[in-house]
């Protein structure tokens, strides 16, 4: 079988692809004998065996599976729907199978285009895995890193530090924040994304990524440098801070649900907090003395003098912090020298001393 490579323009060649619990195959009769034991049609066996499917179309299937439009595919992708819709009918006649059951305002998977989806995940996966095993040693190529802002502030040096020690080594550092991040690893657009989790679930029911312990990031009490809570000889007390002009996320980001609870269980504020988009945001206008707010430490990892920063009492929610990778791609040299170093600088910032280095976290099942 040739899988062709289209995103770098290379093409895979094997007699046939190594799939799971199954033997090696050696000739086109024992492929087509494994693929209808999986279930795939004649005609899709055949297409396997004997004809050419473009990685970069088998891509753009996943991503359609994904987000179950063309439209919502295009512009996650930056094509227009018409391109979309071309490069899959071109799949089409690649896999010899009919993948889309296409209406004049709707398309979606038919039963081929599903078994294609389940296998196309695992075929690109040992395509990855497999230029990660032929990859010089030496650490080469660009990375592309995720990491919502006050993350590629903290961790920003250290990458670039290594990338000067490398000088194979590029990178693209983009800030992105959500859920929506992990969708860029697993699309390949990312190779290794900074994520932070509230919730301690993060890491359940996803055996596709590798999720390395960064550091536990806590909230901290963050007033102006001249504020009477800035005197580190008196006791914070939230209650006494109620009448305060309070700052904070937009409601329903995790970390104004985190600081919600924080001031509820404090008895509230006398005035709804101001809303403000960013982290760096808020702690900029705390600097200049326009109101009070509770923080990830990690937002002054860049450090301001103009501000106080003050531990809250008793036990306060707190977030941890993830690198994350594709399983598949963690043998690339280029990717492994990259997740070393955000864990060694992850050592060195306040709360990092629970990071496993370079062991992942088990990705378990949620019970």
């Amino acid at each position: 079988m040739l899988l062709a490579a289209g995103l770098e323009g290379r093409a895979v060649h094997t007699q046939a692809a190594r799939l799971p619990a199954a033997s090696p195959l050696t000739s086109i009769a024992e492929a087509k004998h494994q693929l209808r034991r999986l279930g795939l049609t004649d005609r899709l066996s055949q297409a396997y065996a004997n004809r050419v499917l473009d990685v970069h179309r088998l891509r753009i299937l996943l991503e359609f599976a994904e987000r179950g439009t063309i439209a919502a595919t295009a512009a996650a992708l930056g094509y227009t729907p018409s391109a979309i819709s071309q490069q899959l009918t071109t799949l089409e006649r690649e896999a010899d199978a009919a993948l889309l059951d296409r209406t004049a305002r709707a398309a979606e998977l038919t039963e081929a285009g599903k078994r294609l989806v389940a296998r196309a995940a695992e075929i690109l996966a040992m395509i990855e895995a497999a230029e990660a095993d032929l990859a010089a040693p030496e650490p080469a190529g660009r990375v592309a890193i995720s990491a919502f802002p006050t993350a590629a502030v903290a961790f920003a040096p250290a990458l670039t530090r290594t990338v000067r020690a490398h000088p194979g080594l590029s990178l693209l550092l983009r800030q992105t924040a959500g859920r929506e991040v992990l969708r860029l690893v697993k699309a390949g657009q990312v190779d290794v994304a900074i994520v932070d989790d509230w919730a301690g679930r993060l890491a359940a029911g996803q055996p596709g990524f590798r999720f390395y312990p960064l550091i536990t990031d806590p909230l901290v009490l963050v007033v102006p440098r001249g504020h009477w809570a800035a005197d580190p000889r008196i006791p914070v007390s939230l209650h006494n801070l109620r009448e305060e002009p309070w700052l904070a996320p937009p409601a329903g980001e995790a970390s104004r649900r985190a600081v919600d609870q924080v001031l509820a269980v404090a008895g509230g504020v006398a005035e709804a907090p101001s809303e403000f988009e960013g982290l760096a945001t808020i702690l900029s206008l705390v600097a200049r003395g326009i109101g009070v707010a509770i923080l990830p430490r990690l937002t002054l990892a860049g450090g301001d003098a103009r501000v106080a920063v003050r531990e809250l009492p008793d036990s306060q929610p707190a977030r941890d912090l993830y690198a994350v990778a594709r399983a598949s791609s963690v043998r690339r040299p280029a990717v492994a020298v990259i997740v070393r170093a955000l864990t060694t600088a992850a050592r060195g910032l306040p709360g990092g001393s629970r990071a496993g280095g370079e062991t992942p976290v088990p990705a378990h099942n949620e019970n």
